[in-house]
Order: structure tokens, then C-alpha cells, then sequence
């Protein structure tokens, strides 16, 4: 079931980049199939739907991560839905070209029908549901009854549900709705995230009941020698 929403455009900004359906073979897109691989086969067991993404510390990756897991997951056919549950600094929209008059916020607050505020995508299977407008108490509405039922509505309408959320040691929104997720998967920055700082994240998402996927290293300077070429 596919649901319907107009797709209303807006100046792109940031600097997220949806490597994953601008060029389907460069190799940083094989590395995007390879984490939706992983998820999948870590699901053999136990059914993972919801994936929550994180960060140790801003400006690690984790949106992009977010962004483009989301892609090759509807690559697969299967229906995806990206909701930008950062209420900070949501970026999303920017990356997708859409409006964010709409969206989690003001579906929490009752402001909208979920159905309204969900968008189409020009990525086949891929819905986004954008942050909305920035909310006063973004922790108290992610912690909220209304957001457990919306995690409840999109289980049941979509395949994979892909939560891009604020860094975990910045702020508690991610632990809010970490526990209600089948899995979490955390981003870090080669070279820039502290071990210690890594470590407390990965301690923070176990304290708050989750299971960590696993984490996804940016910035990994790749050697000509270790690519043996594509495959389609």
C-alpha cells in the first residue's frame, strides 16, 4: 500500500548527499548496500522493522547514513519510510527537496493526519516523513503516547521504518524512542570521534534496552588496492 501525498519542493541545502540514487555504482554505494546486507541477515531471528540512526556527536554522518540506508532498503522493493525524528536540527527535508510546513511535529501535536503529512519521494518504495516545524520540548513529544502510537502506524504500513534522530550524547530525544525500535545503528566519524566518546554512546543506547546493529565508521580512507572493481 502506497500512500498518497503531494510533493511539495523547497531549495535544497546542507549537505547531505543521496549517493545512493544520484550514482547506483560508485563504490560508496556498494558500502550502503553492504550495511542494508548485514541488517538484513541480523534479522534471520528476529523481525527488524523500525532502525534507529544515531550518532556519538554531531556532524558525524548520521543523516546521510540515514538517508541512504533508506534508499537501497526500497531498492530491495520493499516500502520504507525515512521519518526525520531529529526535532533540532532536522536536515531531511533539505536533502530531499521537500516541504517541512508538515510533518512528525505537528502530527504529534494533532495539527495533521499522519497520511497528510507523509510525502512521496522521487526514489520508487521510499516515503519521507519530514521533522516538521522545530517544537519548544522536541524530548517531551518523542517521549510522548502520540509518538508510540505513530511508531505503532508506520509498523503497520510499512516494511522498514528509518529514524534519523540527534546525536545520543547531545541530547535524551534518541533514548526516547530507542527502546521502541528493533535496532539501533550508530554513527561515528574515523579520526574525529573520541574512543571514549564512542563507548559512552554504545553505553547510553544499551542502558535505554536496545540492540545495537552496529556501527557505521565514516571517513575511512579506502586504498586503491582493496577495490577489486563492481558488480551489478
Amino acid at each position: 500500500m502506497r500512500l498518497l501525498g503531494r510533493k511539495k519542493r523547497v531549495k535544497k541545502r546542507r549537505n547531505i548527499q543521496l549517493i545512493s540514487f544520484s550514482n547506483s555504482i560508485s563504490p560508496i554505494n556498494e558500502q550502503y548496500r553492504l550495511i542494508r546486507n548485514n541488517i538484513h541477515f541480523s534479522s534471520v531471528d528476529n523481525e527488524l522493522s523500525s532502525i534507529l540512526i544515531t550518532s556519538a556527536e554531531p556532524s558525524e554522518g548520521k543523516s546521510t547514513t540515514a538517508a541512504n540506508l533508506a534508499i537501497v532498503l526500497a531498492q530491495k522493493g520493499k516500502r520504507v519510510i525515512l521519518v526525520d525524528a531529529d526535532l533540532r536540527k532536522p536536515t531531511i527535508h533539505y536533502a530531499f527537496s521537500l516541504s517541512n510546513k508538515e510533518g512528525l511535529t505537528t502530527v504529534l501535536t494533532k495539527d495533521c493526519t499522519l497520511e497528510t503529512a507523509i510525502m512521496r519521494t522521487e526514489v520508487a518504495y521510499l516515503d519521507v516523513l519530514t521533522s516538521g516545524p522545530i517544537p519548544p520540548n522536541p524530548s517531551e513529544l518523542l517521549d510522548s503516547k502520540s509518538m508510540e502510537i505513530v511508531m505503532k502506524e508506520l509498523k503497520g504500513l510499512y516494511d522498514y521504518i528509518v529514524y534519523d534522530t540527534p546525536p545520543i550524547l547531545a541530547v535524551a530525544d534518541s533514548q526516547n524512542i530507542a527502546n521502541k525500535c528493533d535496532g539501533v545503528v550508530m554513527v561515528i566519524s574515523s579520526g574525529e570521534t573520541r574512543r571514549d566518546r564512542a563507548i559512552k554512546a554504545k553505553e547510553l543506547i544499551e542502558k535505554a534496552g536496545s540492540k545495537m546493529l552496529g556501527v557505521v565508521i565514516n571517513g575511512v580512507e579506502k586504498k586503491k588496492d582493496d577495490f577489486y572493481g563492481l558488480y551489478s
